[in-house]
């Protein structure tokens, strides 16, 4: 069993204790900004759902702030930490945890299966047989996105995902049709994304010059809408924001180097008007171009 290594002592001057004990600072090079507010924990464990049949990755854990409540609450924990003074720090401070594996990594270098698969023999006897697992983190800043992605397009895909990210990422992820993005489209076509809270700089040490938001994706067992292929669907919509703010048709016509006449008539085979805007298109209308677009281009 475990049991919490953090009481009720502030966790500005817990954090401050571990750094200073550990001769460590946060890194700016790794985006390092360590949530120091236990109503905000609160918030991201509750907004996981966590229970004792839970596999959770953890990204970034930093001092192990938000590593000591889930181990408290998941059933076993990954925690995936690329700064190796950190991962001292870890393994001293939960030495007594049963539930935990600290792997010293680069997270966009390893797949979460292989991670499952390296860890499973250390599992309680009832999780050996999943692959099922959560990520919750908060993530570093300067590679939020590409972290997304990785766990999006993964093998093995999470359950859901519950992230501290900047507040304008989470709300670019978020966004409807007039307002969308490659990266809304990418995370959209994964999972369903909604903002649990929004948290000010002031909760982090040292308090980052953004504010943040609580970001949950709950993932779909296969993407909301049929294509060819991923691969082919993200290269269409690639092609579709190619040429900021000009008509979508050409855009497509120089990113698919396609005649713009060519383009016009696959369009309205698509049911999409050839005057729209790539940010105003639904993911059903990216799902039938790229449809029309992969016939033109098998022929």
């Amino acid at each position: 069993m475990t049991e919490s290594f953090f009481p009720e002592k502030s966790l500005l001057n817990r954090t401050r204790e571990l750094l200073q004990r550990y001769e460590l600072r946060a890194r700016k090079s790794l985006g390092q900004h360590f949530l120091i507010n236990s109503g905000v924990l609160n918030k991201i464990t509750a907004a996981a759902d966590l229970t004792p049949s839970d596999i959770v990755i953890e990204v970034g854990p930093g001092p192990g702030i938000l590593t000591a409540e889930l181990i408290k609450k998941a059933g076993y924990v990954i925690a995936v930490e690329v700064d190796t003074s950190m991962v001292e720090l870890l393994k001293e401070t939960f030495f007594y945890a049963d539930n935990l594996s600290l792997i010293a990594s680069d997270i966009l270098e390893t797949a979460p299966l292989d991670l499952i698969q390296h860890e499973k023999d250390r599992f309680p006897e009832g999780f050996k047989a999943t692959f099922k697992y959560k990520l919750v983190a908060n993530l570093p800043y300067y590679i939020t996105q590409p972290i997304i992605r990785h766990f999006c397009e993964a093998a093995v895909k999470p359950q859901s995902m519950v992230i501290m990210v900047q507040k304008e990422v989470a709300k670019n992820i978020v966004a409807q049709p007039g307002d969308l993005s490659i990266m809304a489209i990418s995370v959209q076509f994964y999972g369903k994304p909604h903002i649990v809270d929004y948290v000010p700089a002031s909760n982090f040490y040292p308090a980052p010059k953004v504010d943040s938001a609580i970001l949950k994706i709950d993932m779909y067992d296969k993407p909301i809408v049929d294509v060819t292929s991923e691969e082919n669907f993200f290269r269409t919509v690639k092609a579709g924001f190619c040429a900021a703010r000009k008509q979508v048709a050409n855009a497509f016509s120089q990113g698919l180097d396609i005649p713009k006449a060519e383009v016009i008539s696959l369009m309205q085979m698509a049911a999409v008007e050839p005057q729209k805007r790539a940010e105003t298109l639904t993911l059903r209308e990216w799902a039938n171009l790229e449809k029309v677009f992969a016939e033109v281009k098998s022929k």
